[in-house]
């Protein structure tokens, strides 16, 4: 486990983000994640942290998605 979870900021932008028709389908997707694990211990699986990883490297990505692409991918599982 990751032994985080989203916090309020982070989990108060994903509700907006999923009740902003304009948001992207990859804002959607990460805001989605980050509000299921808001509250709870669980960790960001493999695939979702690809596509947070890809997310935070494009330089394109607005602020709003490299904020939920940060969050999530600080409570990945990391092999140490």
């Amino acid at each position: 486990m990751a032994g985080k979870s989203t916090g309020g900021k982070v989990a108060s932008t994903a509700g907006r983000t999923l009740s902003n028709p304009n948001a992207s389908a990859i804002q959607r997707s990460l805001a989605g994640s980050a509000l299921a694990q808001s509250g709870t211990n669980k960790a960001t699986g493999k695939a979702m942290e690809a596509k947070a990883s890809g997310a935070l490297h494009n330089p394109n990505s607005s602020a709003t998605t490299k904020q939920l692409a940060g969050s999530l991918t600080s409570q990945s599982i990391k092999k140490r």
